[in-house]
């Protein structure tokens, strides 16, 4: 019976947890609260964001992965959730573009660094749908070496959160936030295709479907 782990390769899941927790949504905000902030406060809060986010994403993942192993959840099942995640997220991603507004954070910066790292974490980095996600993947792994691929694509896309959070102010600039803009709607409609095949493959083991 096929898992998500026979659906997709790590460079799929690096594509997918870069829509869900990846610097694309996290540049805007970032700029926001951290406008006229000293460049070494900026680092710090950056910085402090990317280790909470990353700590945060891991435990939260690895208590869900057992809670759902506890419970006897079958593998369908998870596809079918995984796949239904992707869907919903992914077009949200492609109908951004139509919304005529974008919520924001509040424009007060908190007192300590750490209190704007745990702002910008939680949940804007470390989204209840990109925590779902790495639940599925690492539920769905089925030995130490496909997991702990997962984990450094997890810390590959919290690495480029931090570059972004870094140098955002740049990318923010010109062309470049037109591209970021184009390349996030690319990867929305690739990420809701990636979900239909997931969802069409869950129903066919739960005997919904039957192969043509």
């Amino acid at each position: 019976m096929p898992g998500i782990d026979t659906l997709v390769s790590l460079s799929g899941i690096f594509t997918v947890l870069f829509v869900m927790l990846g610097p694309l949504k996290v540049i805007g905000p970032f700029a926001r609260l951290t406008q006229g902030v000293e460049p070494p406060s900026q680092r710090r809060i950056a910085i402090l964001t990317s280790a909470m986010a990353l700590g945060a994403a891991v435990v939260g993942a690895l208590v869900g992965q057992h809670l759902l192993r506890k419970w006897n959840i079958p593998v369908p099942a998870l596809l079918l959730t995984g796949g239904l995640i992707f869907f919903i997220v992914g077009l949200r991603t492609v109908l951004a573009q139509y919304q005529s507004g974008h919520a924001s954070l509040p424009e007060a910066l908190p007192a300590t660094p750490i209190a704007a790292a745990m702002r910008l974490s939680f949940p804007t980095v470390v989204t209840p749908y990109g925590i779902a996600t790495l639940i599925v993947f690492l539920a769905s792994s089925h030995d130490s070496e496909r997991t702990l691929g997962i984990l450094l694509m997890l810390a590959a896309v919290m690495a480029l959160n931090l570059l972004a959070m870094l140098y955002g102010r740049f990318l923010l600039k010109g062309a470049t936030a037109v591209l970021l803009e184009m390349l996030g709607a690319v990867l929305g409609v690739l990420q809701v295709a990636f979900a239909v095949n997931i969802i069409w493959t869950a129903l066919r083991e739960m005997g919904v479907l039957h192969a043509g």
